[in-house]
């Protein structure tokens, strides 16, 4: 193989798509199944309006960028991609000033982000609550099915000849004295110039098996899914604490509520975040709480029914931006992993850039700010 992937989630099936589009020969290991961890927990969210100015943002334009390019070579229906926009709302004058000032931050930048009155929010989402200051409308926004994505990148990864191998696992890796050569995994050891890491919430527990350890967390966060509805919530609608409860590094519980509709006609209600491992737990005060955020927005939600809830574990570091790139510490193995709660959304750009770099071409953005020993600098 010209790379290993390990990890078949959705930042390891759209590094293997695009390293095999790049005509690289790929295979894809993963312990258990296609998208069976973080991507299974997910939103499916392709944000802008969440992310401050800075490296994480500029990724997040370019992923939007190309995430726009695949809905256009494969069909929307594809990936059940929706750009619907994203509505954040401010529901007193402190956080109307604070949004105000990230927009306009956001919009220097290249972010599309249009102030609206409340009158013109009641347009845009006609359900929501008349307890509102102002918003910000974010067209960039999209969203798409993160499971069916993910397998759907991988099958055109297959149709470009990539291999993968479910049900694998990674149990070390050789080298040569300069660099890696091949992963030993379960089912035989795979030759190979590259290996990406992939692994998302145990990309640390991969990173520490190739001596190059990384400090990526598992992040806990709960979803609810109601009964199918109508049309009733048009765009992804959140609070505009969201960005500072994305941006916060506490390990306790935190709750910003994130409203949206989906194309099965239910409608997703998150996010929560903490940090207590990979603790499966059901929380009924956490359900609770988002229940409660939830008709605070949409009063109308206190009569809808709802069918489950379910959580996941994003993949956390410290200083919340992903590791993307080259690691100096092993020669051979690169990152694309730890991007939190955006992992969907960053992943369409992290594999475009990673296959730069595995078909030796300089990416198209600067990974500095994404090395994977920046870590051990600040130690």
């Amino acid at each position: 193989m010209d790379v290993v992937v390990v990890g078949a989630g959705m930042v390891g099936a759209a590094c293997a798509y695009f390293c095999a589009a790049a005509g690289l020969r790929v295979a894809v290991v993963d312990r258990g199944g296609v998208a069976g961890g973080t991507t299974s927990g997910g939103e499916g969210n392709i944000l802008v309006s969440d992310k401050e100015p800075g490296p994480e943002l500029d990724l997040a334009l370019r992923s939007v960028r190309r995430w726009r390019e695949l809905g256009e070579r494969f069909g929307p229906g594809t990936f059940e991609l929706e750009p619907k926009g994203g509505v954040v709302v401010a529901q007193s004058p402190e956080a109307a000033d604070g949004l105000a000032k990230l927009a306009a931050a956001q919009r220097e930048s290249g972010v599309e982000a249009q102030d609206v009155s409340p009158a013109e929010l009641f347009e845009l989402e006609p359900n929501l609550t008349r307890e509102v200051v102002s918003g910000v409308f974010y067209p960039q926004d999209m969203q798409v099915q993160p499971m069916l994505t993910a397998a759907q990148l991988l099958r055109q990864a297959k149709a470009l000849g990539a291999t993968v191998h479910t049900g694998t696992e990674v149990r070390g890796f050789r080298h040569d004295g300069t660099k890696i050569t091949a992963v030993e995994t379960s089912a035989g050891v795979l030759s190979t110039d590259w290996v990406v890491n992939a692994a998302g919430t145990w990309g640390g527990e991969v990173a520490a098996l190739a001596g190059a350890p990384v400090p990526v967390l598992p992040r806990r966060g709960f979803v609810l899914v109601t009964e199918p509805l109508p049309r009733v919530v048009r765009h992804k609608v959140y609070t505009a604490d969201y960005v500072a409860n994305v941006a916060s590094g506490d390990e306790g519980l935190e709750t910003s509520v994130v409203v949206e509709g989906t194309a099965a006609g239910t409608v997703l209600i998150g996010a929560s975040r903490e940090r207590v491992g990979f603790d499966r737990t059901f929380s009924l005060p956490v359900v609770r709480k988002l229940a409660a955020q939830a008709i605070g927005v949409f009063p109308f939600l206190a009569d809808v029914g709802l069918l489950r809830s379910y959580l996941g574990f994003r993949p956390y570091c410290p200083d919340h931006l992903p590791v993307i790139g080259l690691d100096p510490r092993v020669p051979g193995l690169l990152h694309a992993c730890g991007h939190e709660g955006a992992g969907i959304g960053l992943a369409a750009a992290t594999g475009e850039l990673v296959a730069q770099v595995a078909a030796g071409k300089q990416p198209d953005l600067d990974l500095t700010p994404f090395r994977p020993d920046r870590f051990e600098e600040v130690a």
